[in-house]
């Protein structure tokens, strides 16, 4: 069964979370420069098979669509050009920031690794994408 890979799209970074091949679990995958993603899609295709993407839409806390929504929503678009046999899904992303942060800091690691913003992200496109396989599950 093919994977299904996450973005938490951001301007500086983006976090990317995939599936296991049975569509069980979100393992957090890298974290790399927003100019790079396509590059690395591409990549990642040579070796493994991605039935579709999720991309965390940015809110603010009152449902109204968040100052970076504009940029997710280019990225979107570069998605659809580039790779348009693959469908792609949208996930509020609310508070994942602040998720990623709580379970990092639960996690036991040194302080310095806490504040690694690259797994700040890499850890909310897990949330994202985990928060994306439940929805799924329950609407089958």
């Amino acid at each position: 069964m093919p994977r299904i890979m996450c973005f938490d799209y951001g301007n500086k970074r983006t976090g990317i979370a995939v599936t296991d091949p049975l569509q069980l679990f979100a393992t957090g995958l890298t974290t790399i420069h927003p100019k790079d993603t396509v590059d690395f899609i591409k990549k990642y295709l040579l070796s493994e098979q991605v039935e579709s993407f999720v991309v965390g839409q940015p809110f603010q806390t009152d449902g109204t669509p968040s100052e970076t929504a504009q940029n997710v929503k280019g990225f979107v678009t570069i998605l659809k050009k580039s790779f348009p046999e693959i469908p792609i899904y949208l996930m509020d992303e609310r508070f994942t920031s602040k998720m990623a942060n709580a379970a990092i800091a639960q996690s036991g690691l040194k302080k310095s690794a806490r504040q690694n913003k690259d797994l700040v992200d890499t850890v909310a496109a897990v949330i994202i994408l985990q928060s994306y396989l439940e929805r799924k599950s329950l609407n089958n």
